[in-house]
């Protein structure tokens, strides 16, 4: 196997402050400790442009150092047209920035966008809830999730990408 980008991924939440670069954060580790990372390039957006260029939100911050996680390079940024072509995977937090993506994507490119928690195999529970205006806990339930939609993710692609 060569050192080439085979497969990249998004993240979106809302105003990408908290969920999706939490995701970014813990995905990046995943595919870090599987070796994949010359492989597997990683990002995150939001569907709003309510935070361009500021890090991750401290309690995000915060409860995934507590976990060995890493947000602190992270910067909001807005989803651009040119996503839809760059990305393979482009993950949605909830049902509401799901629809954007769709309503925003060239129709070629909708297959590409999904749940994030479609990959948790946690069943009828899809949606990343939003820990913004809530307390810590709100913040570590965001960890469990994203990590368990982590692994399946990455399993996922190892997978249909022959990774081994």
């Amino acid at each position: 196997m060569t050192d080439e980008v085979r497969i990249r991924v998004l993240f979106v939440c809302m105003g990408n402050i908290c969920r999706s670069p939490t995701a970014e954060g813990v995905f990046r580790k995943v595919v870090s400790d599987a070796g994949l990372d010359a492989h597997i390039r990683v990002d995150s957006a939001g569907t709003h442009a309510y935070h361009i260029n500021e890090p991750p939100d401290r309690r995000a911050r915060a409860a995934a150092e507590r976990r060995g996680f890493v947000l602190n390079n992270i910067r909001a940024r807005r989803v651009i047209d040119e996503d839809f072509e760059h990305f393979d995977y482009i993950l949605a937090m909830d049902e509401d920035n799901l629809l954007i993506l769709r309503d925003s994507a060239p129709e070629h490119q909708r297959s590409k966008i999904s749940l994030f928690l479609e990959f948790a195999g946690l069943g009828r529970e899809l949606e990343v809830p939003d820990p913004y205006y809530g307390g810590a806990v709100g913040f570590e339930r965001v960890l469990d999730l994203v990590e368990e939609a982590s692994r399946g993710l990455l399993e996922t692609l190892k997978r249909e990408s022959g990774f081994d």
